[in-house]
């Protein structure tokens, strides 16, 4: 028996060097994520700079240096771009409560958790439309969806909320109010937030928490000293000087 190996024929030796089509399929839908996602960044930085109605195709093809057919390709109209940049800005919430579910922490940790994601959010590109995309022109149909998300993003709090309630990491409240001002104060950098600020995202989102967890009330020794020089109720106090009235501002 002759038991010298065979030499491959040259297509077959062509045909194993090849790469697969699949792995270059993968690489095509890779390369064309990460394009569409760099048309959505870019919409959300124009409508964060000029405001959605303000904001053109042009304007944002021009922030790409592409042609407005090239961004057309990509997504098919300026209400869909509003539209994915709201998702790709909840997303990254609804990633926190997905990270967090399961864990054995008390619940206020993980309400911490998924708020400082909130907060970074809030502070990214995205921030402008996830507060404002509501007060836009979308379609009943995206309307629906967004108001679903961030009513799903609620009650993602009110729940870790109550479980703090009931472990006794958190103190009773009414979780309806606490997650409402909450998200409020946390909505609200959106609209004053620049990323050319000296604080990122990261570093305003720790402060809130900072302000969440500790309130206002000044602690330690600062705090007893205030405390003694508290008036007692019906201490009687000094009279003021007499002044003169002065008329309001507006009748």
């Amino acid at each position: 028996m002759n038991h010298r190996r065979s030499t491959p024929a040259p297509a077959a030796r062509q045909s194993a060097g090849k790469a697969s089509p699949w792995a270059s399929s993968r690489e095509r839908q890779r390369g064309h994520k990460l394009k569409r996602d760099a048309v959505v960044r870019a919409a959300a930085r124009e409508f964060n700079r000029k405001g959605y109605h303000n904001t053109s195709l042009d304007d944002i093809a021009a922030r790409l240096e592409v042609t407005k057919p090239t961004v057309y390709y990509y997504v098919t109209s300026k209400e869909q771009l509003l539209f994915q940049c709201f998702l790709a800005g909840v997303e990254q919430i609804r990633a926190a409560f997905r990270d967090t579910r399961g864990q054995q922490a008390p619940a206020r940790e993980r309400l911490w958790a998924v708020l400082r994601h909130y907060g970074e959010a809030m502070a990214s590109e995205f921030g402008w439309c996830m507060a404002r995309t509501e007060d836009q022109d979308l379609s009943p149909a995206m309307s629906r969806h967004i108001k679903a998300l961030k009513s799903e993003i609620d009650h993602g709090i009110r729940r870790l909320i109550r479980e703090g309630v009931q472990d006794g990491s958190i103190h009773p409240c009414d979780p309806k109010m606490t997650a409402f001002a909450l998200a409020g104060a946390l909505n609200w950098i959106a609209y004053w937030y620049r990323e050319d600020q000296s604080l990122t995202g990261g570093q305003i989102a720790a402060s809130f928490l900072a302000i969440f967890e500790t309130g206002l009330r000044p602690r330690g020794n600062r705090g007893a000293q205030i405390a003694r020089r508290a008036p007692r109720r019906g201490a009687r106090t000094p009279a003021r000087p007499a002044t003169r009235r002065t008329a309001p501002l507006a009748r």
